[in-house]
């Protein structure tokens, strides 16, 4: 068989078998992941097939399997590109705050991560990333260790530390990292609540996770 024009170096960088660099191969995967999210919503994940996501996205099946082993990394880029939206949404909302308003620079970090959960499309069972049952989370009786370098939430933390340290001024040390994880671990159980609670979020817990935010953060950020 012919070398294949859009082949590119093969890589395991962000779980992706191959790092598209030319254009075409980025539009490509683009379609794969945008199929991904759009039947996640209407079949769930154990429905989900490779099969499927190539002919929504009208793309070769063999070029689903270029880029994904499996469904599960399928799944696990997507969260990954959740997260890099993420960030950029909210570092354009940090952009009009002032610098020294954190109880405005967590609003815009729980503000960014309630307007994915209700409008982008997947984003309410794969949100950063892959979770067994999609999802889910590990509960503490699992006694499962947890990895850093692929936990969501680390991965989740470890961003936010990043832009917060940066508008706020502060040195993005290991104890604001910590800090910032606690919050998000607190944060993400109780937005489960809320979207199960109600399928837009509840608002009162919605509320009542603002509150806890900021009464926590008090102690590193007053």
């Amino acid at each position: 068989m012919g070398a294949d024009p859009e082949a590119d170096e093969e890589s395991e960088v962000g779980g992706l078998r191959t790092v598209p660099v030319q254009q075409r191969s980025t539009e490509r995967l683009a379609r794969i992941l945008d199929a991904c999210g759009a039947l996640l919503d209407e079949t769930g994940y154990e429905q989900l097939s490779t099969r499927a996501v190539a002919a929504r996205a009208g793309v070769p099946i063999g070029s689903v399997y270029r880029f994904f082993v499996n469904k599960r990394a399928m799944a696990d880029a997507l969260g990954r590109r959740n997260l890099d939206g993420y960030t950029e949404g909210i570092a354009d909302r940090l952009a009009t705050l002032d610098p020294n308003d954190w109880r405005g620079a967590i609003d815009a970090v729980l503000d960014e991560y309630l307007s994915m959960k209700r409008t982008v499309p997947g984003f309410s069972l794969v949100d950063f990333g892959a979770q067994l049952p999609l999802g889910t989370r590990p509960q503490p009786l699992d006694r499962i260790p947890v990895d850093p370098a692929t936990d969501p939430n680390h991965r989740v933390a470890r961003r936010l530390a990043g832009l917060l340290s940066s508008h706020l001024g502060r040195a993005p040390d290991p104890a604001l990292h910590r800090t910032v994880l606690v919050a998000v671990e607190a944060a993400d159980a109780l937005l489960q609540l809320a979207f199960r609670t109600d399928p837009a979020g509840d608002p009162w817990i919605v509320g009542e996770t603002r509150k806890l935010l900021r009464a926590y953060l008090a102690r590193t950020f007053d």
